[in-house]
């Protein structure tokens, strides 16, 4: 039974995607060290996420953007980018085990939520590496664009570097403007232009 394991990176950052992650590993060619991409170094995930890509039967990354994050609210734009990814799969899982403990609504398929699930099995494990990765490389991406913010180094989480960054240079366009902080940060840069 070709099984699914599906994960996301990003809740969390005030800037930015959700990204998540689809695969279906291969039992005939396994890969050594998959676990919870937060217990790995960088190294091991760059590493693992290029062997994932060579190894796997089936493996995609979608996301949901920063407006749809603030359309939605994050736990469903997490939902639709995990949706997104089951779908983009070149093969059809009989089974998707998604990380957490909600499930994408509209899938064409059995789906269990399994919490902790990215440390325990090993689709899992290897779409949160996917996610990690590509996420981390879209925030590389946006500090090459604004480098004054810092992104490479916080990755878009509410650091103080972050906050800083926002009350010295404001809000761009792929700001969650729904996340307190940033909204926050908006309405004191409104209040300020009408004073």
């Amino acid at each position: 039974m070709k099984t699914a394991g599906v994960d996301e990176a990003g809740r969390g950052p005030l800037v930015g995607s959700v990204v998540a992650a689809a695969v279906i590993l291969d039992p005939e060619n396994p890969i050594e060290g998959l676990n919870d991409s937060k217990k790995l170094s960088e190294k091991k995930r760059e590493k693992l996420f290029i062997e994932i890509q060579e190894k796997a039967l089936a493996w995609a990354v979608a996301e949901a953007s920063a407006a749809e994050i603030d359309e939605l609210n994050i736990l469903q734009a997490s939902l639709l980018a995990m949706r997104r990814a089951v779908e983009k799969l070149g093969l059809q899982p009989a089974h998707v085990l998604v990380d957490g403990n909600k499930i994408p609504q509209g899938l064409s398929v059995s789906c269990d939520a399994v919490v902790g699930g990215d440390a325990i099995h090993p689709e899992i494990s290897a779409a949160s590496i996917l996610a990690k990765v590509s996420r981390d490389r879209e925030m590389a991406e946006l500090d090459r664009l604004y480098p004054q913010f810092g992104f490479a180094k916080h990755k878009g989480y509410p650091t103080k570097a972050h906050f800083d960054a926002i009350a010295e240079h404001g809000v761009i366009a792929e700001h969650r403007r729904s996340f307190g902080p940033v909204r926050k940060a908006l309405e004191q840069m409104e209040g300020g232009a009408a004073g």
